[in-house]
């Protein structure tokens, strides 16, 4: 495991070596992903589309996630410390992660202009990223740039899961703690702040109508945490953007249908260098 320190805080990295010649992928994980996650069902989604674009590949965890450092009294009072929240995320965090995290974590790499491959709140991120910096390309699976019902139910049910029989072999709890080093610190930070009434206003429409990078949006058509109304939304925003919508598929892309994914992602990147 390889570790970079950010503003004080170490973030777990992992490479997948490739060609250089071409711009990289980074890849920025859901509201519970870490490096390790990315690898599901014996196969590892990140390394196996790396390998059918030919291009090397960026993996981390962000603060709380993973391997990486933990956010500080992630149930506290809210507030600042540089780019990084102390206590409660805000509504803000998705912004901070995409406009001041990111960016050094770009720089400590040496990476400039990549191509990002977000999901779920990774997804938001990188389409903020989009907004604001020159990339590549932007790959956006299954997005949130508004706040839905559905997602809410999905979340407050997965609060419930996760405090039901925590010390169950094969409970939400106990699986995750598989992939975080501090499990509690990866759940809290992110149900936390999508429960509070404060996240409802959450929406980026209009903050991404900035984007100008090639952009790929995909979802699964029974995604559990978001409607189609998500990609169409950011359609009538971004008119030239490629979507892809995927029967017989969930919120996981990279798990349902890694790869008609991979056939999707690899026919957007084919002109891009």
């Amino acid at each position: 495991m390889n570790r970079i320190v950010i503003s004080g805080v170490a973030l777990e990295v992992a490479h997948i070596p490739g060609p250089i010649d071409k711009a990289p992928l980074v890849f920025l994980h859901e509201g519970l992903g870490s490096v390790s996650l990315w690898q599901q069902r014996g196969r590892h989604w990140p390394a196996e589309l790396c390998a059918a674009t030919g291009r090397e590949g960026w993996l981390y965890s962000r603060r709380g996630y993973g391997q990486s450092d933990p956010v500080e009294d992630v149930r506290g009072l809210p507030r600042r410390s540089g780019p990084w929240h102390i206590g409660r995320h805000e509504p803000d965090y998705m912004h901070l992660e995409a406009n001041e995290v990111l960016p050094q974590l770009l720089q400590r790499l040496g990476i400039a202009r990549p191509v990002l491959v977000g999901h779920s709140d990774g997804a938001t991120i990188a389409l903020l990223h989009a907004a604001r910096h020159d990339l590549t390309g932007c790959v956006a699976i299954a997005p949130h740039v508004f706040v839905e019902a559905m997602s809410l139910t999905a979340i407050a049910q997965a609060k419930t899961l996760y405090e039901a029989e925590p010390q169950s072999e094969n409970g939400l709890r106990q699986r995750l703690a598989r992939h975080h080093r501090d499990v509690d610190n990866a759940f809290w930070q992110w149900n936390d702040v999508w429960l509070s009434e404060a996240f409802h206003a959450f929406d980026i429409r209009d903050d991404i109508r900035s984007i100008t990078a090639p952009l790929l949006l995909v979802q699964g058509v029974d995604d559990e945490y978001g409607t189609m109304e998500q990609l169409k939304s950011i359609e009538t925003a971004i008119p030239r953007a490629i979507k892809v919508e995927l029967a017989q598929c969930g919120h996981s892309p990279h798990r349902d249908q890694p790869d008609r994914l991979t056939e999707a992602v690899q026919g957007f990147l084919s002109h891009l260098i």
